[in-house]
């Protein structure tokens, strides 16, 4: 493959809402135990991802920016750019980052209009594992300096917003990558997924019910057209866990073109 394995996580409830947000309604804090003792009942989420890095062995955290952008916060601002711009727009990968000895992983934040500007290089409780930003042609000259000076690898991946498939390209290409995992809770999972861009989908099930019209879902899209058809799974895992959790693994079948979706419908039931 031109890129790497795709593999969508999340944690939901049994009705598919997702784990409370910062920001939304009735979220609080997410360090809120009366949270955290449902979404992650034997450990931070910190531990919980540690596992799932163990399971799926990813080169690759594959996050979206809005994660760790303070929307009600102001946007850091940045110095004028004085480098050249055929400098600025090009896969910018330091050596010393690149080729650094403790080096377990890549936390890869898609980041199209350049808001990211903390100057995280190492995500908080993941020694080894180094920052990349992709990013579009349409973002700042003045942003794309800022990550020079702070020595934080970028890709470009796309013009006005990033190309997620060349952006997955460019992870095999240039970082080796063999496998991804998405584990963010933001629209992401539904543009790969839309993309035909995610080969195997991952879920805890949570014994629990949360509704709600407000609160998302395990895939955030659009809705369906009269001419597309769901996507179609194919079990291949059934795990109860304690607590009554389960943890379900698919393999990503078809896309949404209803003759795709029959065959894929006609293949699982074979199966």
């Amino acid at each position: 493959m031109e890129r790497p394995r795709v593999i969508v996580h999340t944690v939901a409830s049994v009705d598919g809402r997702v784990p409370p947000e910062t920001g939304r309604p009735g979220s609080g804090e997410p360090d809120d135990p009366k949270w955290t003792r449902i979404w992650h009942p034997n450990g931070s989420r910190e531990e919980c991802m540690a596992r799932l890095v163990a399971k799926f062995q990813p080169q690759v955290l594959l996050e979206c920016c809005s994660l760790f952008v303070d929307e009600e916060r102001p946007p850091r601002p940045l110095k004028p750019s004085t480098s050249k711009l055929t400098d600025l727009y090009r896969d910018f990968l330091p050596e010393e980052v690149m080729n650094a000895p403790d080096h377990k992983g890549w936390f890869a934040a898609v980041d199209s209009g350049g808001r990211l500007r903390d100057g995280m290089k190492e995500p908080p409780g993941w020694p080894g594992w180094r920052a990349i930003h992709i990013v579009s042609h349409s973002v700042q000259a003045e942003y794309l300096e800022f990550l020079h000076h702070e020595r934080i690898p970028y890709l470009m991946a796309g013009e006005r917003h990033v190309h997620l498939g060349r952006a997955l390209k460019k992870l095999r290409s240039k970082l080796g990558a063999e496998c991804v995992v998405c584990a963010t809770c933001t629209k992401l999972p539904g543009h790969l997924l839309h993309s035909g861009l995610v080969d195997e989908i991952s879920i805890v099930v949570l014994p629990t019910i949360l509704g709600g019209p407000e609160t998302p879902t395990v895939v955030r899209a659009e809705d369906l057209q009269e001419d597309e058809r769901p996507f179609m799974l194919r079990l291949i895992g059934a795990d109860p866990e304690d607590g009554g959790r389960v943890r379900l693994r698919y393999e990503v079948l078809g896309v949404q073109h209803p003759e795709i979706a029959e065959e894929a419908l006609a293949a699982a039931g074979a199966k």
